[in-house]
């Protein structure tokens, strides 16, 4: 009789361990691929918050230098005193017809019409920058604001005096921004008004002829035009740091 033998098992192919083995290296691989993706995903969609936010910010503190330029050129229109919006509405223009100075003098002259004229235009533009932004927002509006320049300008005529037309541009500036600090009971004083970075809201500066309104000055008219008191409003920017922590993400 023939004895009956147990087949034996196949041994394990060496083969198939190797495509296991490898199986399992790609799909471990994947995971970390996908949580990698992940990750990258939500890092992308935080930045892009951030730079929502940079934008909408930016966009606020457009608004809010419009809304105080045309607020305040409305309430002394009402006064009828004239002022300008100039430059793509950073600049509320104070020309000579509303503010004349003594020919080389900088100070605000000794007459009713012009200190009244001074006196409104300082109170106007106290009032439009401590507003609230809207109803829904009750960021003060000069928070969005980096710098109010008081800016003096003059013609080109040369000018006999101590420091010229610079001289002169200059301290025509400084005597409008000291008349405001010794003749308005105002709160907060101009003086203690801080931006948003801490620092101080309000500057002087002086041009001279440098940056004409008129280019040409052939007749009295046109040197007039160029003599004036500008205040220019900067608004809060992104720093420098900031965009750059932007760009590395």
């Amino acid at each position: 009789m023939f004895k009956r033998y147990a087949r034996p098992q196949n041994p394990v192919d060496e083969e198939n361990l190797y495509w296991i083995s490898f199986s399992d290296l790609m799909s471990a691989l994947l995971v970390v691929f996908i949580l990698a993706a992940i990750a990258l995903i939500i890092e992308l969609t935080q930045t892009q918050k951030i730079i929502q936010r940079d934008i909408e910010e930016l966009r606020n503190a457009e608004n809010a230098r419009r809304k105080i330029l045309y607020e305040i050129k409305d309430d002394l229109a009402s006064q009828n005193i004239i002022v300008e919006i100039a430059d793509n509405d950073t600049i509320l223009r104070i020309p000579e017809s509303t503010l004349a100075f003594d020919s080389g003098s900088d100070e605000i002259p000794d007459d009713e019409d012009i200190q009244r004229s001074v006196t409104a235009i300082g109170m106007a533009l106290h009032q439009a920058i401590n507003k609230p932004f809207s109803d829904t927002n009750d960021k003060m509006r000069f928070k969005y604001l980096d710098t109010v320049f008081i800016e003096g300008h003059t013609d080109s005529v040369p000018l006999n005096r101590m420091k010229g037309n610079w001289g002169l541009s200059t301290y025509r500036a400084i005597s409008l921004w000291e008349y405001w600090g010794q003749h308005l009971e105002l709160s907060p004083n101009f003086n203690d008004m801080m931006n948003a970075f801490g620092q101080k809201l309000f500057s002087v500066s002086g041009y001279a002829d440098s940056r004409r309104v008129q280019t040409v000055e052939d007749t009295p008219e046109q040197r007039r035009r160029n003599r004036r008191i500008d205040l220019r409003f900067t608004v809060k920017r992104p720093s420098i740091v900031e965009l750059e922590n932007i760009a590395d993400q």
